[in-house]
């Protein structure tokens, strides 16, 4: 048996063209996504600078166009200082972000040369937990000024002659959240927030700022807290972040898979919000949302290492399975629903923490279920989002009514004349037959057909199987009169690749 689904597809109806950085990633100072991740100096990989090439080349084929760093709650408590210089003078520090030792072998300049060895921008987070505006102003002026003052010729005498420009700067990390060092009511963090974007844009009048929302849309504080601090900071920042997590700890798998109706009514409430203060301070500024933390978390809530003041210990290793590689495509189609709003998102975290690629420090490397649908997405979800009109058989479950069975969206590149589908089938037990009706297209032909499907929901990828669930590009679709007739697997992520013609 197969259930029945359709999309319309049509050029003239479009949501807003891709933001490339709705693919940025991110990577905090936790764990071993910096030291035994990114940098690992004794591994036989390891560059003249200690970083891991296995783990760039990886990195490197995801297209990460933004990172945010170096945190996170790493921030709240991280001197800025204290990263720079010769590495010889640097502190060891007790980090209590994560009850850590952080050696500070990783820094500013050693992170902005990595992300140039994985073609990446930084989005940079300012301490606004222990410090303010005072250290974020200098911060600004160390990284992005030419030369000629204290800070920029810091920067210069440590090497780097040329200023790392970077544009897009993070307001804190989480302030409303008790366990955030240095958390602030909305006031406290609005004004402050306020009164630091004034001088950091004043050091450079070419970066833009993003605001802390709350920590989730769980916190007593969410709504309320957006609002009052962008009451208090409207007129000074660019974005406003949102940060979500998901997980199938109660192991049903139905809801599970539904949850990304949740971070639809998320993102369309923080954008309400937004709009609220727009027309309350009778702006012409459309504020936009920057969602740079999601991901699946199973082990959200559980304890820090078990012995404090280690380094790098392993920390939040989630082993991903198949189902949450639908998840993870799932959440990436509601972005991409949201790309006239949402126009910078990162995936938390990109290496050992949370993450779609794991290493072992000094061995080897190997890619996470979750990789591969943030691969095709990045890939092929360049272009402009088409809003499709969608039919398909819906279910209940524990928290969700009308759950559609196909979650899915198209992409366009017109200039190519390239239209991706990207479709889950949230069915567990029944392939669907998908109806494509691209009537505004002509010449259109299938390209190829990507699956990700297993028969084992819990199916995992592991150092000793890496490649247990791979993608297959033995989909089954194909063109009946202009018509796109595609094949669904249960419990599939697809990738449908159709070429028409140009212009």
């Amino acid at each position: 048996m197969a259930i029945r689904s359709s999309m319309l597809i049509d050029k003239n109806f479009t949501v807003s063209p891709v933001d490339p950085r709705l693919y940025g990633s991110f990577i905090e100072h936790l764990g071993r996504a910096v030291y035994g991740g990114i940098y690992d100096p004794d591994h036989p990989t390891a560059d003249e600078n200690g970083f891991r090439q296995d783990a760039i080349e990886a990195i490197k084929a995801l297209q990460v166009p933004i990172i945010r760093y170096p945190g996170g709650n790493f921030v709240s408590g991280y001197n800025w200082e204290d990263g720079v210089g010769p590495k010889s003078k640097r502190k060891r520090l007790l980090e209590l972000a994560w009850w850590t030792t952080e050696t500070n072998e990783v820094g500013t300049n050693e992170f902005a040369d990595w992300a140039k060895l994985v073609g990446t921008e930084v989005m940079m987070a300012v301490n606004l937990g222990t410090r303010g505006m005072d250290a974020a102003r200098n911060l600004v002026e160390y990284c992005n000024h030419p030369g000629g003052t204290y800070w920029s010729d810091l920067r210069i005498s440590h090497g780097y002659k040329e200023p790392h420009r970077f544009k897009t700067w993070c307001l804190g990390n989480e302030m409303d959240g008790p366990w955030q060092i240095g958390a602030k009511t909305a006031v406290e963090y609005g004004r402050l927030a306020n009164e630091t974007a004034k001088v950091m844009k004043w050091v450079d009048p070419s970066i833009e700022l993003v605001a802390c929302g709350s920590s989730s849309s769980g916190m007593s504080t969410f709504a309320d807290w957006e609002a009052t601090v962008l009451d208090l900071t409207y007129d000074q920042v660019d974005y406003l972040s949102l940060h979500t997590y998901y997980n199938n700890n109660n192991n049903d798998t139905a809801n599970f898979l539904a949850k990304s109706l949740d971070m639809d009514q998320f993102i369309d409430s923080v954008a309400a919000i937004c709009d609220y203060v727009k027309a309350k301070k009778r702006s012409k500024k459309k504020l936009m949302l920057s969602l740079d933390e999601w991901n699946v978390w199973n082990t959200i809530g559980t304890s820090r290492a078990d012995e404090r003041w280690q380094i790098a210990p392993p920390e939040f290793e989630d082993v991903y399975t198949h189902e949450d590689a639908l998840a993870v495509g799932c959440f990436l189609i509601t972005l991409l629903k949201h790309a006239d709003r949402v126009k910078m998102a990162c995936i938390a975290q990109l290496i050992n923490v949370i993450a779609p690629i794991m290493t072992e420090t000094n061995g080897a490397i190997w890619l996470q279920t979750t990789y591969y649908p943030f691969l095709h997405a990045s890939s092929f979800g360049r272009g402009t989002v088409l809003q499709a009109v969608i039919s398909s058989p819906k279910y209940d479950s524990k928290d969700f009514t009308d759950v559609p069975f196909l979650e899915a969206i198209s992409v366009y590149d017109e200039e190519l004349g390239l239209v991706t589908v990207f479709a889950v089938n949230r069915h567990l037990e029944e392939q669907m037959e998908l109806n494509l009706d691209l009537a505004s297209f002509s010449d259109v032909s299938v390209i190829e057909h990507i699956v990700l499907e297993s028969e084992d929901l819990k199916a995992t990828n592991t150092k000793a199987n890496p490649r247990h669930v791979v993608p297959h590009a033995g989909g089954r679709s194909s063109v009946d009169n202009g018509n796109v007739q595609a094949i669904l697997s249960k419990a599939s992520w697809n990738v449908i690749r159709l070429q028409t013609k140009k212009g």
